[in-house]
């Protein structure tokens, strides 16, 4: 043979253009290799192994791209072509699109795999001829083992270039569906009926279920073993031809579908029930099996501790062995990692996103805070939790339309809550700044705290009072764990625990405030929070002692158990010395009761040596006088009133015989305060009241005269005309009264009603001012308010104030505060800053100041 001869080359790649057209469009007939060999060898001879490779390969690609291609996509134009409801369709259908995808499928890698055994064919002559010149370096060697791989770079290049953009959204639903296909077979079972019900029993479930896919080519296999291996067979034609990468993205996502799917299903808005074990549980059970069972079904299983399991994960050393696989490979191991982080994070969201909820239903929703613990401690996203549920709280909480009550209850809830999630305290920190802040622009933030603390129901007459039961436990906890605000950790501690602690110190996260200690972070409890609102404890207490005051003047036994065991709990965390006035008012009511035993014995003897005198006058056992020492309670509001003549008399006597036995102190009768229990006794019918003394001074005018005008009454009584048309209401409002307009219009005569037909008309009549009546009367306070009593006692600094503004101009709040501070001896100036700011805010109100730009000035 000629290496130079022209004619012989021409002719040598003329017969392997005919053989190669043969052996490539034959179908299925694969005889012409021993006759492609000779003239393989004569090519390569010739240097031309290179050209005749790329040639074939040319062949290859088109037809390939000519048949097998171009009919595959095709079978998927219906679904390409159509529109987004059309698709929609598409999806519905039982058996799309796997019948079509299998089809397709099948046909291609059937043509593929002929074409395969084409290459084979001309591989083998490449070897013969390289065999018989094993001496020489030649290119036929390099050609022949790149043969098959540059086919199969052809195989997934013409189909990536073809591919429709539907495509990977069709493998989307084929996967969904079969894995949804795959969680209802086992929902169905015994086992996963515990499961759903959140009875799981790892062990034995996921065994079954290891059984139940068992798909290593036994006889008998189970459906939902059938059910992988189809999915397995997809998933290896599809590698087949090169697209794995998008095979993977496409049951991967599936797998993550399903299993937000599962996390949505389990969580729901019931916040009693753990979830996080369940789905833990379900991830084993479901996913990782099927990846167990696929893996092991595409050869991709490879055991953790073999040596050509390559690198191995630094967060997976040493892998636990899982309920029906042993130990995981790396793979496997891998994508445990990654479903559980992403079912720690779907719950975390699901938590963060209805935490406002979960806070109101605390306690009961402990086990969702629990989850939402462990959540963030193995997702690390606290910072979204802070964002999320401040947003919330401004949009949901800290509004106008929000009671004072109703937001400090969920800021206990929300420190007991947060405290289980974080004990340091750092985002209680942040998340309760806000609610602080909204609270101090309350008026009444602090009645409603101490409400909290004395009254059962927490403040909350809707509520059950958990919230006040709440507060007063942490006064109880303060009584063992707490001697004063200003404890130190470190005073009675010993090197040994000091070393201890030292040992187990951790930093604080990087969200906390640097400017904020850690150890006086995690001192802070419910009622220290509470006070920081307030800005200093004595206003609080300031508040309870108006409280206090308020409901044991309203009281018409002498009980105060509650009162008193609220007080030494109280005295605890506030020091005894700042509750003293508050245990004297409690010590006024027990002596109150023992004198008003002893007064009655004593005037019970009176009247037994006196003949007829307890026809003559009251009987003094229908009497019980609270008696208190005025210079420790608050001021008292006092009010002139006339009480009848009987009346009178009863309280000179009750006075007289105090003076006897109390020598030498006196009674000073605060005759507008109290209750009066009255029976009224009309015609054909009687009626029983409870009402204030002013209520009761004005009914029993009327048994002396059954009509009077409202200026004579109001003169009888001592009261003024307005106060007396005001009170009078209640009586009309009740049906004993009834109104018509007198002589002069602003003078209106009020009668006796003794008929029921009246009674009834008059019912009728004033049904809608009744309401108005009795709470404008609960509105009427008989102890001055702190407020009042503030701006009493600031009016004092008043003419300092005005003093300084005329020599110095204008001042700052501060610059005042300190003013007053440093000049003021008698009365020495005790006030805070906020006390101060809202005085001089009412003076400007009062138009005597006025404030530029931070400044205060005289009114010009």
């Amino acid at each position: 043979m000629q290496l130079d001869d022209s004619d012989g080359a021409l002719d040598s790649w003329a017969r392997f253009c005919a053989l190669s057209g043969e052996l490539v469009g034959g179908a299925g007939d694969l005889s012409v290799g021993p006759r492609l060999a000779p003239v393989v060898a004569d090519l390569c001879a010739r240097g031309l192994a290179t050209l005749l490779r790329d040639y074939f390969l040319h062949n290859l690609e088109e037809t390939f791209k000519n048949n097998a291609v171009k009919t595959f996509w095709q079978k998927f134009h219906p679904y390409n072509n159509s529109s987004a409801v059309e698709r929609i369709k598409f999806c519905v259908q039982e058996s799309w699109p796997e019948d079509v995808l299998s089809t397709a499928l099948e046909d291609i890698c059937l043509e593929k795999s002929y074409q395969e055994k084409c290459v084979l064919v001309l591989v083998h002559a490449l070897q013969s001829y390289e065999e018989k010149t094993r001496n020489r370096k030649l290119q036929a060697a390099e050609c022949s083992s790149s043969l098959i791989p540059r086919y199969q770079l052809m195989v997934s290049s013409v189909l990536l270039t073809t591919l429709p953009l539907s495509f990977p959204e069709i493998l989307n639903v084929y996967f969904k569906k079969k894995l949804e296909e795959l969680n209802t077979m086992m929902d169905g079972s015994a086992e996963n009926d515990q499961l759903a019900s959140h009875e799981f029993s790892g062990r034995s479930n996921v065994s079954d279920w290891a059984s139940k896919m068992d798909i290593d080519g036994q006889e008998t296999v189970s459906e939902s073993g059938n059910l992988v291996k189809n999915i397995g067979k997809v998933v290896h034609d599809l590698r087949c031809l090169g697209f794995t990468s998008m095979t993977e993205d496409s049951y991967s996502s599936a797998i993550i579908w399903l299993l937000k799917s599962k996390v949505h299903e389990l969580a729901g808005d019931d916040y009693r029930i753990p979830v996080l074990g369940c789905v833990k549980k379900w991830i084993q059970a479901v996913p990782l099996q099927f990846l167990h069972a696929l893996l092991t079904y595409l050869g991709d299983s490879v055991d953790y501790e073999s040596e050509s399991s390559g690198l191995k994960s630094p967060l997976a050393s040493r892998p636990s062995s899982f309920p029906g696989i042993g130990v995981p490979s790396e793979a496997l191991l891998r994508w445990h990692m990654r479903l559980e982080y992403f079912a720690y994070e779907t719950l975390q969201d699901l938590r963060i996103g209805k935490l406002f909820e979960i806070i109101v239903d605390y306690p009961e929703s402990s086990p969702a805070i629990e989850d939402l613990k462990q959540c963030l401690e193995y997702t690390g996203q606290h910072s979204k939790l802070v964002d999320s549920f401040i947003s919330s709280l401004r949009y949901r909480l800290l509004t106008a339309g929000a009671s004072t009550n109703d937001i400090l209850h969920q800021y206990v809830s929300t420190i007991k809550a947060l405290r289980s999630i974080d004990p340091t305290g750092v985002f209680l920190e942040a998340v309760g700044e806000p609610i602080r802040d909204y609270l101090r622009g309350r008026k009444d933030t602090i009645k409603c705290i101490v409400t909290m603390l004395t009254d059962g129901s927490g403040g909350n007459t809707s509520g059950a009072g958990n919230a006040g039961d709440n507060l007063l436990e942490e006064l109880n906890r303060d009584a063992e764990n707490q001697e004063n605000a200003d404890y130190d950790d470190h005073t009675n501690m010993d090197e040994k625990q000091a070393w201890l602690n030292s040992e187990s110190w951790e930093p604080d996260p990087v969200e906390a405030d640097p400017l904020k200690g850690s150890r006086s972070r995690r001192k802070i409890d419910i009622l220290g929070l509470m006070v920081s609102i307030i800005g200093s404890k004595d206003q609080l207490v300031n508040e309870y002692r108006v409280m206090l005051a308020e409901k044991l003047l309203s009281k018409s036994d002498f009980d105060i158990d509650s009162d008193i065991r609220t007080l030494e709990l109280l005295k605890i965390h506030f020091g005894e010395s700042s509750m003293q006035k508050c245990e004297i008012m409690l010590n006024d009511l027990i002596d109150s009761k023992r004198t008003n035993s002893n007064i009655k014995t004593s005037l019970l003897r009176t009247t037994e040596t006196v003949a007829g005198q307890e026809e003559a006058e009251m009987s003094q056992d229908v009497l019980d006088a609270t008696i208190i020492s005025s210079n420790f309670w608050p001021p008292i509001q006092t009010e002139d009133l006339a009480v009848p003549a009987s009346v009178d008399q009863m309280l000179s006597e009750f006075a007289k015989r105090f003076h006897q036995i109390k020598t030498p102190r006196k009674l000073l009768w605060k005759k507008n305060l109290g209750t009066v229990k009255l029976e009224l006794q009309f015609e054909d019918r009687s009626m029983q009241f409870t009402v204030v003394p002013v209520h009761a001074a004005i009914i029993m005018r009327f048994q002396e005269n059954p009509s009077w005008t409202s200026k004579t009454l109001a003169t009888e009584i001592g009261i003024p005309v307005d106060s007396l048309n005001r009170r009078i209401g209640f009586w009309t409002s009740k049906g004993v009264l009834t109104e018509s307009v007198g002589p002069d219009v602003d003078d209106h005569i009020f009668t006796v009603v003794d008929s029921m037909s009246d009674v009834n008309k008059n019912s009728i009549v004033n049904e809608s001012s009744e309401a108005f009546q009795m709470n404008e009367d609960e509105c009427e306070s008989s102890v001055a308010s702190v407020e009042e009593q503030l701006k009493k006692e600031m009016t004092v600094y008043e003419k300092f104030i005005i003093g300084m503004l005329t020599n110095f101009g204008n001042m700052t709040l501060d610059k005042i505060h300190n003013t007053l501070k440093m000049f003021c001896a008698e009365p020495s100036y005790d006030k805070s800053l906020q006390q101060l700011q809202g005085f001089l805010s009412g003076l400007v109100s009062d138009e005597k100041l006025e404030m530029r730009d931070g400044l205060y000035l005289l009114k010009k």
